[in-house]
């Protein structure tokens, strides 16, 4: 079973989120809107499938990377979801949520050995 298919999205905690982004998209060229910026490509195994990768910072107050007490959090691009987290709960991976599904795809967040939050997404349509 193919478990991660790619890095779907980069995201830390920040003092100043707008002049975060402002510096980044000064010096690096990064243009994020209120959901960051997304960054299109296409699946070297595939060509004709696209994908994102999103980058976006929060406060330092966030409460969405809890229960992990770190200051980032990682988005992994993952097939067929729901096989995973049965296959994850077999062996004793901590499920932080429930999937959750919208218009561009599933989620779900689970616990690393060291207490990292992940957020696991399958994209909409694939």
């Amino acid at each position: 079973m193919k478990k991660v298919t790619g890095i779907g999205g980069i995201f830390f905690k920040c003092k100043d989120p707008n002049k975060v982004k402002e510096w980044y998209n000064n010096h690096l060229g990064l243009d994020a809107g209120p959901y960051g910026a997304s960054f299109e490509w296409r699946q070297l195994d595939n060509p004709e499938k696209k994908g994102l990768t999103q980058w976006n910072v929060n406060t330092e107050t966030a409460k969405n990377y809890e229960p992990s007490a770190k200051d980032f959090m990682i988005n992994y691009r993952v097939e067929n979801l729901e096989a995973l987290v049965e296959e994850l709960k077999k062996e004793g991976v901590t499920i932080v949520d429930n999937i959750e599904t919208y218009e561009y795809g599933k989620f779900v967040h689970i616990l690393d050995i060291e207490g990292n939050k992940i957020q696991l997404w399958e994209p909409a349509g694939e």
